[in-house]
């Protein structure tokens, strides 16, 4: 039998006591789970590599992880609703997103608690750290799990493979695993000529080796020079940084493949969240006799998590985790966002759980987005498989599903509801999609002022955080109450709101020194091992089976460049400019492909003239809204409609109409006459 043990320590006022309407004052709980599971059990053997993990005397795998839950003093002034926020990469996002709040890994201010939506709801909202490869550093909540080892007590070694890009001058270390935040696996040898480095200008150019005289595993550490003049730097061995001398080429793809060692099971922490919250719902004290800190109050368990997390939560629901030990279903509502058609690299011998999983130009031969892609059940013909992400009916949760124009771009977002035939498929009854237009995948609440990086575009900040609101409301609604949310707003082949490439590239209004993308990021099909299926991942790197194995579409735009289906935020109903879901690098970066997640904001003219002598397609801003106000009513009206369709609330449209008043000027650099 499993089990958990819950130790609260610390216990604090929330927001120094700030009341939230009706619920009231809120109260912060900070401690640490610990887990002892049955690695032979039916619910938790699918874990990959449990069986190889060290056990306790009684036969179980241990795993601790880090925690903070924030809950009304008085639960029964609550709503008796439990949120859990899967973060990303250790870092607590939802209160961010749903309460336009200051980012914090340890929210304690009224700062932290933004508009307070999700108080004033009466949610107790909990976060964990389910990857257990995280690194401390800026408060990330930590898990704390077991190395896997081969039987005779060894450690398990195999080929390792990771890719860097850099996008500065001056980088010559990096750590092992690709990202400063995330644990690598150690070399077995630190002789660089047992490994190979590689690097090649663009993803399907040839990899040209790296001769091992010209870098090393090791770090660059710098200090004060012996005569106290200066500094000086030193080059030292270590297993888990690479060092090339004269530094690493912004732009290029380097690839590592060396040999390395001492996995983490990484699978352990999808139970992480499967029992914790299954405690917190169910139980009423944990395997201590410790009394459960929401005392039975909670009746319904929601979970949100965007673009890695959003794969976590799509992953965990396919490997049949949203069931717990009793057969009781775990979360009754879950919101991926902008996860596009992914899952993960998580549940793998040797995985790098942070890695992104896969764009156009970065990771792209990446595991995580592999078959099934859809909710529904659907044909691979070329695997002759048919399968769905949703396939316990018993225990499989309400599903909101949003994604943004750049999934559909970098994310294959086109096969969450098409099939692998260039068909639009039917969304399961337990299902919603949500299409948000001419967005891209990262909006920041809080920020007004674009910038442009590598990129050849200034990037997309499309406002899209009043959606998250309305759309919880919908789910909480639906879950409770069985009230139907309004039908999935998504882009079709059959009415040609989806298209193809080919017929997206005639539509693109042609804007004046505008360049486009040479298409959306493609998925071909690679030959991970013999057993992927296990989490063996024995080919590295992948070998190349089919390209462009799968058809991927784009949504159709309007005149003006910008998405004509799904919810159109009210920047994108009343436009300043083009807002796409894509942008490209710029020259020297890997000119001409896209750029990770990014999308663009193309400005249109000021005036009639600019338009003119430009010779742009698309109507100036003066000749679309005479002047500020006229602006303002645009975006009130667009507001107003999806207040209507309930998209959005209506506490929001003040904050709307509100923020109207700065985005012509922030926004597209262009002051409107009063």
């Amino acid at each position: 039998m499993n089990e958990i043990r819950l130790i609260i320590d610390e216990k604090t006022s929330f927001a120094k006591g700030f009341s939230f309407g009706e619920t009231g004052p809120y109260e912060s709980l900070k401690g640490r789970v610990s887990f002892a599971v049955n690695p032979k059990g039916l619910h938790q053997k699918i874990v990959t590599d449990i069986s190889n993990a060290a056990k306790n005397k009684r036969g179980l795998v241990e795993f601790s992880s880090e925690f903070i839950l924030l809950k009304p003093t008085n639960l029964k002034r609550g709503n008796s609703r439990l949120f859990y926020d899967y973060g990303n990469r250790g870092n607590i996002r939802a209160l961010q997103f749903f309460n336009d709040a200051v980012g914090s890994n340890r929210p304690s201010t009224i700062d932290h608690a933004g508009n307070g939506f999700l108080f004033r709801r009466g949610y107790s909202v909990l976060f964990a750290a389910w990857q257990g490869d995280i690194l401390p550093g800026n408060d990330r909540l930590l898990l704390d799990l077991p190395t896997a080892i081969n039987k005779n007590g060894e450690p398990l070694k195999s080929q390792i493979r990771t890719e860097f890009i850099v996008d500065t001058n001056g980088v010559d270390t990096l750590p092992i695993s690709g990202f400063i935040s995330t644990r690598g696996h150690e070399t077995t040898s630190l002789n660089s000529e047992e490994s190979q480095l590689t690097k090649r200008k663009n993803p399907s150019d040839q990899r040209q080796v790296i001769n091992a005289d010209e870098w090393q595993f090791a770090r660059v550490e710098e200090g004060p020079g012996l005569d106290g003049q200066g500094s000086e730097k030193a080059i030292i061995p270590s297993r888990l940084h690479i060092y090339k001398s004269g530094g690493f080429e912004p732009g290029w793809i380097y690839e590592l493949v060396y040999n390395g060692k001492d996995p983490l099971i990484l699978g352990c922490g999808y139970l992480v969240i499967r029992d914790l919250i299954s405690f917190l719902k169910y139980e009423e004290t944990d395997s201590d006799g410790n009394l459960n800190p929401l005392q039975s109050y909670v009746q319904k368990a929601y979970c949100w998590g965007r673009s890695q997390t959003g794969r976590a939560i799509r992953d965990s629901l396919y490997l049949g985790f949203n069931e717990d030990t009793k057969g009781r279903k775990v979360f009754d509502g879950v919101m991926p966002h902008v996860s596009g058609a992914g899952k993960m690299w998580f549940n793998h011998r040797f995985a790098i759980a942070t890695s992104p999983a896969g764009q156009q130009y970065e990771t792209h031969d990446n595991p995580a987005d592999r078959f099934p892609f859809a909710y529904s059940p659907c044909h691979d013909p070329i695997t002759k498989k048919t399968d769905s992400i949703l396939k316990n009916p018993k225990t499989d949760p309400l599903v909101i599903h949003t994604q943004t124009s750049t999934e559909y771009w970098q994310r294959r977002g086109s096969l969450v509801h098409t099939d692998l035939s260039g068909n639009d498929l039917q969304v399961p009854d337990n299902v919603r999609i949500y299409f948000w237009s001419s967005s891209q995948h990262y909006a920041d609440p809080r920020s007004d002022t674009p910038n442009q990086g590598v990129c050849q575009y200034q990037q997309n900040l499309v406002r899209t955080s009043m959606l998250f609101r309305a759309l919880l409301d919908l789910l909480d609604d639906w879950a409770s109450f069985g009230i139907l949310p309004p039908e999935s707003e998504i882009p079709k082949l059959s009415n040609n709101s989806l298209i193809s490439y080919n017929e997206w590239y005639k539509q693109f209004p042609k804007i004046p020194g505008a360049t486009l993308p040479i298409g959306p990021n493609q998925l071909s099909q690679f030959d991970y091992g013999e057993h992927p299926e296990k989490g063996l991942l024995s080919n590295v790197p992948p070998k190349l089976i089919k390209e462009n194995a799968y058809p991927i579409f784009v949504p159709a735009v309007d005149l003006d460049g910008n998405e004509i289906a799904g919810i159109q935020p009210p920047m994108v109903a009343a436009p300043l400019a083009t807002y796409t879901g894509w942008n490209l690098r710029t020259n020297g970066f890997g000119e001409g492909y896209m750029f990770w997640f990014n999308g663009s904001t193309i400005p249109f003219p000021e005036t009639k003239k600019d338009r003119v002598f430009q010779n742009d397609p698309r109507l100036s801003i003066l000749e679309r809204y005479k002047n500020s106000k006229n602006y303002e009513k645009a975006i009130k009206n667009a507001a107003e409609l999806l207040v209507e369709k309930k998209f959005i609330l209506k506490e929001d449209l003040n904050r709307i109409c509100k923020q109207a008043r700065h985005w012509d000027k922030k926004r597209s650099q262009v002051k409107l006459p009063k």
